[in-house]
């Protein structure tokens, strides 16, 4: 089977970090940046690729199982851009984090459809592709473990709103193809682990976070390709790069 390219870039660049700690502690490298993690506030810049697919609750219609198979979702790449206002300490190893960014994610649902039905409607799609504009308001709670030189590691955990600016629950595109609706509003669980990288000027990170959708998105619709399902929820990965800096008059 092959691999998705978003997980090589993802195992790729934690092995590459977790190299560079070896390095760095054979080497006896200065520490940059002593007194970073002691500041009260921080502020940054966060950038990266997301992967996006719908989790599916199956329908169970059995007339509807003679024309559908199944549907399956894939997932699809896409873009995450967000600031730190403010990454605030909380003591030696929590920090709270608000992110609010723009995430822009592609969706895909395909369909199996059984041979006397395709035969009947030589229209019917194998595909829906449902495309989401996110403006993401997420807060987390960081545990940061000891610190290895110029490196630290860290979990996250925490919850996200998104709003879908592209939602079509009330519309339908120019040419009145039947499209899968979904609901404005995703609630989300996420979780995730990185490495601080602690440069002369700024903390660098590489972070890998999921995100598990916790309400149901789709709008209740007569289509055969809303039908083909009960429910469906948001999946989430993303792999992001962040900048941050700090003040030493806000240290304590």
């Amino acid at each position: 089977m092959k691999i998705n390219r978003f997980i090589k870039v993802a195992v790729l660049s934690f092995a590459l970090a977790v190299c560079a700690v070896g390095n760095a502690r054979a080497q006896g490298t200065m520490a940059n940046l002593m007194t970073f993690d002691n500041h009260l506030v921080h502020f940054g810049i966060q950038v990266g690729i997301v992967n996006a697919k719908f989790d599916l609750d199956y329908s169970e219609d059995d007339a509807l199982r003679r024309e559908i198979q199944g549907v399956t979702s894939y997932f699809k790449p896409g873009f995450h851009i967000a600031i730190i206002v403010p990454d605030l300490r909380l003591g030696p190893w929590f920090n709270f984090r608000f992110l609010p960014g723009v995430t822009l994610m592609t969706r895909r649902l395909e369909y199996s459809w059984e041979p006397e039905a395709l035969a009947a409607n030589s229209r019917a799609e194998r595909w829906r592709t449902v495309e989401s504009v996110y403006g993401d308001i997420p807060i987390e709670f960081k545990f940061r473990a000891a610190r290895y030189g110029n490196f630290r590691p860290y979990l996250t955990s925490g919850i996200s709103y998104g709003f879908d600016f592209a939602s079509t629950r009330k519309n339908r595109n120019n040419t009145q193809e039947s499209i899968v609706k979904l609901s404005a509003n995703d609630f989300r669980i996420t979780t995730g682990v990185g490495f601080d990288f602690f440069l002369h000027y700024v903390k660098f990170a590489i972070e890998l976070k999921m995100a598990f959708g916790m309400n149901e998105l789709m709008v209740p619709d007569s289509d055969i390709y809303a039908r083909s399902v009960n429910g469906l929820s948001s999946r989430v990965f993303f792999l992001t790069f962040t900048f941050e800096g700090g003040y030493e008059t806000y240290s304590f």
